[in-house]
């Protein structure tokens, strides 16, 4: 995830970042049905999504710690 990404999602509030975790989780169990099935190549796209899931949750954890 790019920088400018990153700043977008610092921007967002909770409730939409904790719907972006659970749509880039669905994407990933979807990728990595797609690798078990052989139709998908792209073998690191699934750490691509995790990657992006933690430091989401990174922000949202974040933002959490500062309002309480």
């Amino acid at each position: 995830m790019k920088k400018k990404e990153l700043n977008d999602l610092k921007q967002k509030e909770v409730k939409d970042l904790k719907a972006l975790v659970s749509k880039k989780k669905l994407e990933l169990i979807e990728s990595s049905v797609k690798i078990a099935k052989n139709a998908q190549k792209n073998v690191k796209f699934n750490w691509k999504v995790k990657k992006e899931i933690a430091q989401i949750m990174s922000i949202i954890r974040v933002k959490e710690l500062e309002t309480n």
